[in-house]
């Protein structure tokens, strides 16, 4: 038995990255995931995937499209879950965007873009799935993904800094106000992690003038890594796993650190 066996998750931002990571661990122990993402193909593509991996885990998977920014395309995610699984244990709001420009040349379209994706779909997210498990009466997890940029500013991505200060904000918030319904709100914060996201990053930095050749950013932010290499998803989950099993039933309101020691906080 796995250390999540029979619990019913969802993961947003699931089809690539660290979202598909994650539910793929959770399904390697034996939860039911939905696997969620603004690219229903995707999601969808990601679900069949693991149809193996659930028959042998004694697991099972769904998938859905969601735009997380969307309340009440969220409600619609977490009617489709419990209509598929029967309940809503844990949510991991894990999706999130970045969009690169330097600091003056920050606009209004560009803050929003992030703010309303990694911040406001944090807390749609938070506030629906806790509706859910209330009326559940059974308590419930929730885990967000926070970033190194939620520990210090970076010059050319500050409205994604600002949007991970926010989760960790909201994490907090939630945790205060959720305890009483058996509810803990826990978040992970990865570092320089080698998914699609990092790759657009990349691209991005090369075409604002912040990096001249591909590799060149990743490179400087991980200089100072002290496990000495960038973390792959794998590297996350032994993490996210333990943060939706009942091993961390006493945690709440944390942020855990898991950047191979590059933020020491």
């Amino acid at each position: 038995m796995g250390r999540v066996s029979g619990r019913s998750c969802i993961v947003t931002g699931a089809a690539r990255g660290i979202g598909r990571a994650i539910g793929e661990a959770l399904v390697e122990e034996g939860a039911d995931v939905c696997f969620a993402d603004i690219d229903e193909d995707g999601a969808r593509a990601t679900a069949e995937a693991n149809g193996e991996r659930a028959d042998r885990n004694r697991a099972r998977v769904t998938h859905c499209a969601v735009d997380v920014t969307d309340r009440g395309q969220v409600r619609d995610m977490i009617g489709h879950t419990v209509e598929s699984f029967g309940k809503l244990d844990v949510k991991f709001n894990n999706a999130g965007v970045n969009k690169p420009m330097n600091f003056l040349d920050v606009t209004d379209e560009n803050w929003h873009f992030i703010m309303n994706v990694n911040a406001l779909g944090c807390l749609i997210g938070m506030q629906e799935a806790a509706r859910q498990m209330i009326a559940q009466g059974s308590g419930g997890k929730i885990v967000n993904t926070a970033s190194i940029a939620s520990r210090q500013g970076f010059d050319n991505v500050a409205p994604y800094c600002a949007s991970k200060w926010a989760v960790v904000s909201l994490t907090q918030s939630g945790a205060r106000d959720l305890a009483r319904h058996d509810i803990t709100v826990t978040g992970f914060a990865p570092g320089v992690v080698a998914t699609e996201m990092w790759e657009e990053v990349d691209r991005d930095l090369m075409d604002i003038g912040a990096s001249e050749r591909p590799g060149q950013a990743m490179a400087e932010f991980s200089a100072d890594i002290l496990k000495g290499r960038v973390a792959q998803p794998a590297d996350i989950t032994g993490t996210t796993t333990y943060l939706a099993s009942r091993d961390s039933d006493y945690m709440t309101g944390q942020i855990v650190m898991i950047d191979g020691g590059m933020t020491l906080v």
